[in-house]
């Protein structure tokens, strides 16, 4: 009887626990409004349960037998055997085992009887464990409230993510305050080494943030300054406000201490996103003598930016407001120092218009010089929306403003107004207006109108009006004449230099433009203007235009003449005679028959039938020519008359992947009309092409007018590239000792991450016959995973002003891991020669920069320990002599990488400098380093240095 009722109560149990799932959904919903529009969703849970005890809504969520249930608050997530959800508090109180993540600054919580206010956002609990990216956190009591968690009886350690049983070190606090991303400030806390007590620490504060919201803490020594001290302390006020206090310390300024703060805020004020202050007031530097200068120079920075919700506005007005002051590093001579800058813009948007508020300030000594961009402006910009009545289209902008600005030298108004800047108010109006409808069938009428009109306190003004109308009448889809009328005018003189409007115009341009299909594929082009405000040589010449694309014709003509004149300005034409298509018939499909209508008469039925796209015999072949004319613009000009006339022949291949042209240039104003000839080429194997292409490509070039010959021939076979280069002089003076260059290479295809190329050429003399000066260059490039390897040499052979074979130069450059082991490094070699005696005036340049081995050294996966030495180095000799006869000197080094902590320190063999510094989250320190002069010094200490 007992085991029926409790499977009884099993079915009734999931049956209420289906119906509650939707009915949770909805309380959830209700607890967003009240909760401060956090929202509760479950993610799995076996049962849930309604309760109400002494006056409190209850939501009772359990995890299956074994697991937990999931919940998802807002973005944080929540895990827990038990969960009791206090609508009427607003608690969620997550019972046993229980685990709560913060999307926001990535910390996880777990710990028993968790208790989270969904209203503040806090948490407690009781021994809890708080663990992020950078540190775990044991505390027996823990409270998060937002930006700030404080936690009791707590233990804490950087080392936890490390994998160790335990800690290499770690701290003990009867207090810790945790600001998220920031800082951790923990109070009577002990330190401890592998779990070992062995400090007593009053507090602790250990920083959190990026590395620029680390401490920061220089001590050096300077000539002039003495000791120096630069200290950067960050903080926090709340959790909205980072700062960071500015300490400075110059023993021989006067006064010798300096300070100042940077600060950040987001977001915390109504109507303020962020808000940036900085200031630093720092004693003046010393003069050249080491005499002091009293005083301190002054840098300012402070801006903030914001949005301001309006009831009626489309988004919310922006704001941006900056105040810049920059005195340090400015001499005392400089126009900047004690020049304060301020800059304020406010912009809205409406429906119906924009408005946009624009404040630039300068405050200190006025400038002795012009500033050509407004350095003081207060203006109000009023744009409304492009609006339209009809077909009329307007867009229309007003800006009023007082401007401080250098004068116009071009305004005699302002120059008499004395002065190298002038002060002044300004209203400008910009409009253009759009009107465009159609006239009868085909027809349509532009109008445009677009101005802008600038009017200043000084009575000045200045104008720029363009007017345009436009007819177009189109007919048979294909054919069209516009007429268009123009007017433009720019008058007046500005009082300012940045907005001058330039020099003086008045033009009302008259044209008319005539494109037609006269014929099939024919179309002809015609354009003239006129305008009665320039004399006849002035006027634009017409142009005529034909284009013909007929197979197997093809051209393209232009021509100018000048109606003023009576003169032909310019003519410029192609033709090419070809059709590739010529031997191949293309099937034309039947016509069915159509019946008259009353517009179109009756049309007969036509069967299909093949024909040809031209007659043209030779489909393999094209001729083309290209010249023209340019009438000379005096009667010496050398650059006009007949244009170079170009005829060229081309010859394809059958499947039109090879092709042989050949061209010849003419210059018809020259006593020997033939200028150049020309040949390019591309010949590809006709079999075999997807396993072993075999591509030709070149270009060679005989220059008749200046003898010379030019071009070159790649050969591409089986990822392999074979090329050949010249550019050569058929005519030298006597004098000269080369006719150019020839070079011969072989090597892989371009874009390949494995490539290599040998190259062998140089200065070659048609007279002597021979190469003067060749090499042989070589490139490797290897890469594979954890190798890398770059060389390059260049050996030098026999010529004709060479007399000997040397290396010139090589270098290497590579990268080469294996397991623990790495090298890596640098190195190039240089020769270089005063004299052609062999073995006078050579200078060798070894020079490595730097060569470096390294081995990672311990049982783990990742080593703990890593040794390297490093080499960097140059060697010099002049005629076989070394001139920097120091020997070699390597530096040894080491670091030892714990994950939470590294020690690293370095060694100069030879030099006996050497460097000591630990390194913990965010930074490292120097502990102790020195050399001969110095001898040891803890940088940390300013007293532990010698004097000077």
């Amino acid at each position: 009887m007992r085991a029926a009722r409790r499977q009884a109560r099993k079915r009734w149990t999931g049956r209420r626990v289906r119906g509650w799932l939707l009915g949770l959904l909805a309380l959830g919903s209700v607890a967003l409004g009240e909760a401060q529009a956090r929202t509760v969703r479950i993610l799995s849970a076996q049962t849930l349960e309604l309760r109400k005890t002494s006056g409190q809504e209850l939501v009772i969520i359990s995890g299956p037998e074994g697991g937990a249930a999931e919940l998802r608050v807002d973005d944080d997530e929540v895990r827990a055997e038990r969960v009791e959800f206090n609508r009427t508090r607003r608690t969620l109180t997550l019972i046993g085992g229980a685990t709560y993540r913060s999307a926001k600054d990535g910390q996880v919580l777990r710990g028993e009887n968790l208790v989270v206010n969904l209203g503040d956002e806090s948490l407690t609990g009781q021994d809890v464990l708080i663990s992020d990216s950078q540190l775990e956190i044991r505390g027996a009591e823990v409270e998060r409230v937002p930006g700030q968690l404080r936690a009791r009886s707590s233990y804490f350690t950087p080392c936890a993510r490390c994998g160790r049983t335990t800690n290499d070190y770690a701290f003990r606090a009867e207090r810790v305050i945790v600001y998220p991303g920031d800082r951790l400030v923990a109070y009577r806390v002990q330190f401890l080494i592998a779990d070992f007590p062995v400090l007593y620490l009053p507090f602790v504060v250990l920083p959190l943030g990026d590395e620029d919201r680390q401490p920061r803490v220089e001590v050096g020594q300077d000539d002039l300054d003495g000791y120096t001290v630069e200290a950067d302390l960050p903080f926090a006020v709340g959790n909205s406000i980072l700062g960071t206090t500015l300490l400075r310390y110059y023993q021989n300024r006067s006064p010798s201490l300096s300070g100042g703060v940077d600060l950040r805020a987001y977001a915390s004020l109504p109507w303020v996103d962020r808000a940036d202050f900085y200031t630093l007031l720092l004693a003046k530097p010393l003069a050249q003598g080491g005499e002091a200068r009293p005083g301190q120079d002054l840098d300012l920075s402070f801006s903030v930016r914001g949005r301001v919700p309006l009831t009626e506005a489309v988004r919310p007005l922006t704001y941006e407001f900056s105040l810049v002051r920059r005195d340090i590093g400015q001499s005392d001579t400089s126009s900047e120092r004690g020049v304060a800058r301020a800059n304020f813009s406010a912009s809205v948007e409406y429906p119906r218009f924009s408005a946009q508020l624009n404040y630039v300030d300068r405050y200190g000594p006025e400038p002795t010089t012009a500033v050509v961009t407004p350095y003081e402006r207060a203006e109000v910009v009023l744009d409304p929306k492009p609006f339209s009545v009809g077909d009329l289209n307007a867009d229309v902008r007003f800006t009023v403003g007082r401007y401080t600005a250098a004068v116009n030298p071009f305004s005699r108004a302002a120059r008499l107004a004395g002065g190298l800047n002038l002060t002044t108010t300004r209203l400008e109006e910009t409009h253009t207006l759009r009107y465009a409808r159609p006239l009868w069938t085909g027809a349509e009428l532009l109008f445009t109108n677009s101005f802008t009109g600038r009017y200043y306190g000084t009575g000045a003004r200045t104008v720029q009006l363009s007017v345009a109308g436009q007819i177009t009448q189109r007919w048979a889809a294909t054919n069209s004449v516009i007429l268009r009328q123009e007017y433009f005018r720019n008058e007046g003189v500005s009082p300012f230099a940045f907005d001058t409007v330039g020099s003086r115009r008045l033009s009302a341009p008259l044209s008319l433009s005539v494109s037609a299909v006269p014929a099939k594929d024919v179309v002809f082009t015609a354009s003239y203007s006129r305008d009665p405000f320039l004399t006849p040589e002035q006027q634009r010449p017409a142009t005529f235009g034909v284009s013909v694309n007929r197979r197997p014709v093809s051209l393209t003509s232009s021509l100018d003449y000048n109606f003023a004149t009576k003169e032909l300005e310019a003519l410029r034409y192609t033709v090419t005679l070809g059709d590739p298509d010529a031997g191949r018939l293309t099937l034309v499909p039947a016509r069915p028959a159509v019946p008259a209508t009353p517009t179109a008469p009756a049309r007969p039925a036509a069967p299909a039938y093949y024909q040809r796209s031209s007659a043209w015999p030779f489909p393999k072949f094209s001729l083309s020519a290209s010249g023209g004319y340019t009438r000379p613009s005096t009667p010496s000009a050398t650059d006009a008359g007949l244009n170079d006339f170009t005829l060229r022949a081309t010859v394809a291949g059958d499947d039109r992947s090879s092709n042989f042209s050949v061209a010849a240039t003419y210059d018809f104003d020259r006593e020997r009309p033939l200028k150049a000839l020309s040949t390019e080429y591309t010949l590809v194997r006709g079999y075999d092409t997807v396993l072993n292409p075999v591509t030709v490509t070149g270009r060679q070039t005989l220059r008749l007018d200046t003898p010379r010959i030019e071009g070159g021939t790649t050969v591409n076979w089986r990822g392999l590239a074979f090329s050949e280069a010249h550019n050569l002089a058929l005519e030298q003076a006597s004098t000269v000792r080369e006719s150019g260059t020839v070079t011969f290479s072989v090597g892989n295809q371009a874009g390949r991450a494995n490539n290599w190329q040998l190259s062998y050429g140089g200065g070659y003399d048609l007279v002597r016959g021979g190469f003067t000066r060749p090499s042989l260059t070589g490139r490797l490039n290897l890469t594979r995973p954890g190798q890398r390897l770059s060389a390059e040499g260049v050996y030098r052979t026999r010529g004709l002003d060479q007399p000997y074979a040397e290396l010139g130069s090589a270098r290497l450059d590579g990268e080469w891991q294996q397991g623990r082991f790495t090298v890596a490094g640098r190195a190039s070699y240089a020769r270089t020669r005063s004299t052609l005696t062999p073995d006078v005036g050579v200078t060798d340049r070894l020079v490595f920069d730097p060569l470096r081995v390294g081995v990672g050294l311990g049982r783990r996966e990742k080593p703990d320990l890593y040794l390297t030495a490093t080499l960097r180095q140059t060697l010099t000799y002049v005629d076989g002599v070394r001139q920097n006869p120091e020997p070699l000197s390597p530096v040894f080094g080491f670091t030892l990488d714990r994950c939470c902590w590294a020690l690293q320190g370095e060694w100069d063999v030879v030099g006996k400098r050497y460097r000591l510094a630990i390194g913990m989250p965010g930074q490292f320190y120097p502990l102790i380093e020195g050399d001969p002069l110095t001898g040891p010094r803890v940088p940390l200490l300013p007293f532990s240095r010698p004097a000077p």
